[in-house]
Parts: structure tokens; sequence; C-alpha cells
């Protein structure tokens, strides 16, 4: 019997492709683990109207963690309008199933490192970069919680007087309430708290020197006044590092001008998710960007970038991303000798300049000077047999 029960769920796309690369570098690394495909994505939403079938749940109920390649999403319209035939007009609403996937196992944390490799020709900022962004996974503008139209019950429950937002209301009275489309940013004390004090016990463990938090309370009194109060707080009971405060907009100039003034950021949903993908720019884009999405007892791991369509079945992608993404996955699992070797194996191939996608050099998707998604995925492969920090 393996050691490891892994869900494999390539999803969508490149998604696919990625994830074929590193079962190259997983099985060159030897680690012992059944992967157990399970079903996610586009396709099962058009044949059978769920994007997450019970199935696929039953399967990571069962399993350790689950490695996950990418999805595609479409606006509600766009994603009834694919359904089979069969399925259109029975009510059925297009969710994403990673967003299911956080909230039904309450995958909490949204760990993203962003890391420059020396020697990658994409890192335009310098070699030394090195985020970790820590993204609240289940609340926030994220929470799913949405109309269009509004209905009247909620219109007035938001216009009710001793709630004191009768006049902003009556605006959006005027332009008919079938016109008017609410996204709620639903955040508790406990969420707000769990994520900062993740955030810090990272820095203490690994001697970072601050923590900051990315939000906007000028703006966002009520939502962000809460995670700015809680993030104070929490900063008490780490004197040794330093804690600062940044709104979203000021974060993106200072990110791109002085990268290597921070350490840890946290954030919460939607403003995490726009941070990293910053961040992922600065040390070469999404085809260096892994994540993790933790739970206190799971954990699903996937690559920051998108399912691709226009470069499906290409085998051109940069499979970089997945591959750091199963080192995250081997780092949670405890198998840290071979984390670190997989770290130094990409390392080595980055910095050799030998084997580089097309992102990385340069030049079109499909150019024939560019490697392809499966000779990067070999090319670290071949390195794993050096001893972990080899140059």
């Amino acid at each position: 019997m393996a050691k490891y029960k892994i869900a494999w769920m390539p999803g969508d796309g490149v998604g696919n492709e990625v994830m074929a690369a590193t079962r190259i570098v997983l099985d060159a690394l030897k680690l012992d683990a059944e992967y157990i495909p399970a079903d996610i994505g586009w396709e099962f939403w058009c044949k059978e109207g769920n994007a997450l079938p019970d199935r696929t749940l039953d399967i990571l109920k069962q399993t350790d963690c689950a490695l996950f390649g990418a999805i595609t999403s479409k606006p509600r319209e766009e994603a009834a309008a694919e359904l089979d035939p069969s399925l259109q007009g029975k009510g059925l609403t297009y969710f994403s199933p990673i967003v299911t996937l956080r909230q039904k196992f309450n995958l909490h944390t949204n760990l993203r490192p962003c890391k420059a490799f020396p020697g990658n020709p994409l890192n335009k900022l310098g070699d030394d970069i090195d985020l970790v962004v820590f993204r609240e996974n289940t609340e926030g503008m994220y929470g799913g919680i949405e109309w269009f139209p509004l209905p009247k019950k909620i219109a007035d429950a938001m216009a009710d007087p001793e709630v004191g937002h009768a006049a902003r209301m009556k605006k959006w009275y005027e332009k008919g309430l079938d016109n008017v489309a609410v996204s709620t940013r639903v955040m508790s004390k406990q969420g707000c708290e769990s994520i900062c004090r993740q955030a810090f016990e990272y820095a203490k463990k690994f001697n970072r020197k601050s923590v900051t938090l990315v939000e906007k309370p000028n703006v966002l009194r009520e939502t962000g006044g809460l995670m700015t109060r809680v993030f104070r707080q929490v900063a008490k009971n780490y004197p040794g590092i330093e804690a600062w405060e940044a709104n979203i907009d000021a974060m993106c100039m200072w990110l791109v001008k002085n990268p290597n003034t921070y350490d840890v950021l946290v954030a919460e949903n939607m403003f995490g998710d726009i941070i990293s993908d910053l961040a992922a720019g600065l040390v070469g884009g999404l085809g260096f960007a892994c994540a993790a999405n933790i739970g206190d007892e799971y954990a699903v791991f996937e690559p920051t970038h998108g399912s691709a369509p226009k470069y499906d079945g290409k085998n051109v992608v940069n499979p970089i991303a997945m591959i750091m993404t199963a080192k995250m996955m081997l780092d949670w699992l405890g198998e840290k000798e071979m984390a670190e070797r997989l770290l130094s194996a990409v390392a080595e191939v980055i910095r050799e300049g030998k084997v580089q996608t097309y992102d990385m050099k340069g030049v079109r998707a499909g150019d024939a000077s560019a490697a392809t998604t499966t000779q990067m995925a070999q090319a670290v492969a071949g390195k794993l047999g050096q001893p972990v920090g080899a140059r």
C-alpha cells in the first residue's frame, strides 16, 4: 500500500499538460504515492451541470491531499449557454469548483510564495525578491453571496433606516432593482485573526523581519476596519516582527517600486488574489507562481495560473509553477528532503538557462527554439540526482 493517497485533478486546458509534466518529476523523485483520478472542471459542468461532482468530493475525503491543475470559469449567462441541451432551463447555476472546495473543506489559508530564481531572464527587478502572500481563502469578496437582479427584500433590508443606509440606497431604487447586482464582502473576526496569526507565525518560523497588512480601511470601513484592528491586536504578540500596513492600491505601486522591502504580506480573499498575481509578475510571471489551499486537516495544491485555452494541447506552457506547487505539497506532507531536492533541481535548470520555455526565451508560443512543457519537466527530473544545493 502506498504511503500517500493523492487526488489527481488536472482540470481544464493546460492543467492537463502541466500535471502530466509534474508527474514526470514526482515519478523521478520516487514519491511513494497512489494518484487517484478525480473529475473536476468545465467538461463536467457542460455534461452534468456540476463542475465538482459528488464523486470527486468522496474521493477527496479518502485521500491525504489533492493536486490540482487549472480551471475554466465563465460568467453565468455563458455558462448556462454551454450546458448540454437536456440540462438547460433547469435552474442550474455555475459556481467555481475551486471556491467550493475551499469552503467545503475549510481551506482557510491560501499560501503563495513569490521567489525569484537567479538566472531567470524574466527577473526584471533582480534576483533577490522573496515574498510570501497569506490570503484568507473562504471569506471576503469571494464568499459567493451575490444577487442579480437585486431582490426587493434584500434592498429593503439594506435601506432600513436603523441600518443607516436609506439615503445611499435611494439611487439604486431609482435605477430599478432589475438593473442592480450586488456582491457582498463578508468577513469574520475569526477569519481575520486566523490568517493574520498564520502570517506572523510564518514570519517567526522563517526569520522574516516584517508582516504587511494589505487592505483598504479608509473606504471599506467596516470590513477593512475589522481586519486592521485584528491585525494590530495579533501583532502585539510578535514584538520581534515589524507590523506594517498599506492600502491595496498603494501596495501595488510600492511592490513594483521597492519589492525587496517586503517579506510577508497578508490580505483578505480578493486583495490577496490581486497582490499575489502582481508579486508573481515580479519574479517571472504566472509560469513561476505556485500556491497551496490549506486547512486544518486537508490541503489542495494548485498553480496560480488559469487554464489558458489558447495553449491547450500545444505542450508549450511553462510547468514550473505546477512543479513548484508539487514542492509545496511535499513540504506539507513532511517530505522535506524530497522538497529540497526538487527546489534545488528547478533552481539549477533555471540558473543554467539551457532549457527555457517560450515565456523565458521571449519568443512566441510554439517557437522551435523554446523547450516544450515536457522537455522542461524532463530537465528538472534530470537534475534530481544531484546533491541538494548543487550549483
